[in-house]
């Protein structure tokens, strides 16, 4: 049995492999609505609250997050990561692979990662030009209890939201399974990428529809979208 989750932030193209999955026999859920969430998510979210509470905002775009990796896991946080997972976890679940995909999961990855060691992670990547084109929730972090800097600007809020998931990931120790993938690939390259998640996730997976108008959407947009302190975390996964 494996259990497979997705990391990737709103709006990546997380849907696209959590329909892959689901269309190859992972079990997701018992409820998962049009996107490939897992629902209802309230569990989940009120559990990225109380990480919260132990991220320290440096100011500006900095955010210290040594204490997740070593201190003790708030016990409130695995009751409601656990409540939220009842379904999909043994002994209520037994399907040989399983597992979920919630962008706000990301939010979380430390200690999800520290609660499941040995489940596989796929890290799901977008160009953040595209990404913050539309609303997501997770837009305002303070929603969910992490602190930055104000701004009324929604496009900056989501960029914000977009470097704030990088750099949360970028901490956290690699766990033993973990592949990343980047959406654009997944649409452009798509045989490629598939031999490579097949090879990683150990079994065959279905093909579902694919959009290629999906990649590159911010080159037509006419509001903001490039923000220079993206450029790093872009330039990582070689978008710049």
């Amino acid at each position: 049995m494996s259990l497979i989750t997705v990391i990737g932030r709103g709006h990546s193209g997380t849907r696209l492999i959590s329909h892959t999955l689901y269309a190859s026999g992972v079990y997701m859920g018992r409820l998962i609505n049009a996107s490939g969430d897992k629902m209802p998510p309230d569990a989940l979210y009120d559990a990225c609250r109380v990480m919260a509470k132990y991220v320290r905002w440096n100011g500006g775009l900095s955010w210290d997050f040594e204490a997740l990796h070593t201190m003790d896991i708030d016990p409130e946080f695995s009751h409601l990561v656990e409540t939220y997972l009842h379904d999909v976890l043994p002994p209520h679940n037994r399907m040989e692979h399983y597992g979920w995909k919630l962008p706000e999961t990301t939010l979380v990855y430390p200690w999800i990662v520290r609660m499941f060691p040995d489940a596989k992670y796929i890290h799901w990547v977008r160009d953040p030009r595209d990404c913050i084109l539309r609303r997501h929730k997770t837009d305002d972090l303070r929603d969910f209890g992490i602190p930055y800097p104000k701004t009324e600007d929604a496009r900056e809020r989501r960029a914000i939201s977009w470097l704030y998931q990088y750099e949360i990931m970028k901490s956290t120790p690699t766990p033993e399974h973990c592949i990343t993938v980047r959406f654009e690939d997944a649409i452009l390259y798509r045989e490629e990428t598939q031999a490579r998640l097949e090879e990683f996730l150990g079994f065959p997976l279905g093909k579902v529809i694919v959009r290629p108008d999906s990649v590159g959407r911010w080159k037509t947009d006419e509001d903001a979208q490039d923000f220079a302190f993206l450029h790093p975390a872009m330039m990582a996964y070689q978008y710049i």
